[in-house]
């Protein structure tokens, strides 16, 4: 049975509040423009392994987000969560596959480092990995969750980053933006880099999924562009599954293995560069 509505996104109370808070704490203080660069470098080039999508779902089936009021299930268990929901309602195959693969960028976690917040265990430190993102390189909105971490960023004390508009252009289009680094950021540039055959509004829901103060709170409008607008709808439709699909009953992995499987033939075959 799923979770009432009102009781997602609980940054107040819930029962994982000690390590969510911890998170973005570290989150807020170390995700600056240069810490971005430096994630661009280490993982731009998707030369740490060959795998396909299978043998990644196979390493990340321990990981649990630590960043998540909502669940402390498995990852892989909350996307084919994701998935069904997607499923049911009808939605094309490449949609019900981004539910599968939304949070697969979180495989950093294999060759992340501690210091920079990709430990791969429920308790670790995960702020390069999950949690909602935004906009590095101009001011951070005080829309985000724990806006009080904001003054910790490095970056709010630079008038170049500080500003609304900081070092970007008025309708620049939000892919010329760069986000706080993680799992969202990781996976769309690794399908890209792949060559998959995920259409641009699947791409789009997976890089800017987590990224709320865009989606849900109407921040870096003065950012987009008229195709933007476009996605905008896709990305919104696509987090009624994200969100509100999360619940304690557990799927079963190997009954809805072969269906999902057709998808992964389909869209993004083989051994991918990861």
């Amino acid at each position: 049975m799923g979770k009432a509505v009102e009781t997602f996104r609980n940054y107040q109370d819930s029962s994982r509040q000690a390590i969510v808070h911890r998170h973005y704490n570290l989150m807020r203080q170390n995700q600056t423009v240069e810490f971005q660069n430096k994630m661009q470098q280490k993982w731009g080039s998707f030369s740490k392994a060959k795998m396909s999508i299978w043998e990644a779902f196979k390493a990340l089936e321990d990981y649990v987000d630590s960043s998540d009021p909502d669940s402390s299930l498995p990852n892989l268990e909350h996307m084919l969560q994701t998935a069904e929901s997607i499923r049911a309602a009808g939605h094309p195959d490449w949609f019900q596959l981004v539910g599968l693969l939304h949070d697969m960028g979180k495989i950093q976690f294999l060759w992340g480092d501690p210091v920079d917040g990709q430990e791969g265990t429920a308790l670790g430190d995960q702020w390069a990995l999950g949690g909602d993102t935004w906009v590095v390189g101009c001011q951070i909105p005080d829309t985000c969750v724990f806006p009080e971490f904001n003054k910790l960023n490095k970056d709010m004390t630079n008038p170049r980053y500080s500003t609304k508009l900081g070092m970007y252009q008025m309708q620049c289009g939000l892919k010329n933006l760069k986000f706080a680094w993680g799992h969202d950021e990781y996976l769309y540039q690794m399908l890209i880099h792949n060559k998959t055959k995920i259409p641009e509004e699947g791409l789009a829901m997976i890089r800017y999924h987590s990224c709320y103060p865009w989606h849900q709170k109407g921040e870096y409008r003065h950012f987009m562009t008229e195709n933007d607008h476009v996605l905008l709808d896709w990305v919104l439709e696509f987090n009624k599954f994200d969100l509100y699909s999360k619940a304690d009953a557990r799927p079963d992995i190997n009954e809805l293995k072969p269906y999902y499987s057709s998808l992964i033939d389909k869209y993004c075959p083989g051994k991918l560069s990861w």
